[in-house]
């Protein structure tokens, strides 16, 4: 049971960094970042009325939107 609640973490210093790389269009960055929150964005995406290849697209999308705004 604990298995499904277990996430990959990485240290804060190299997640500001994926972060920051991120945020100046770094493709590398912004791909590990997506598959550090896969599980997330997946699970959620069931809860999105619309087929789940969908769902999961639309949630990248605003994800990476939200990384590249000024507001983090």
């Amino acid at each position: 049971m604990e298995a499904k609640n277990d996430t990959e973490t990485i240290p804060d210093s190299e997640f500001l960094t994926l972060l920051h790389a991120a945020k100046h269009n770094h493709s590398e960055s912004m791909l590990e970042l997506i598959e550090l929150y896969k599980g997330d964005i997946v699970r959620l995406s069931q809860f999105i009325h619309m087929p789940q290849e969908d769902a999961v697209s639309h949630i990248i999308v605003e994800f990476l939107e939200f990384i590249k705004s000024n507001k983090i």
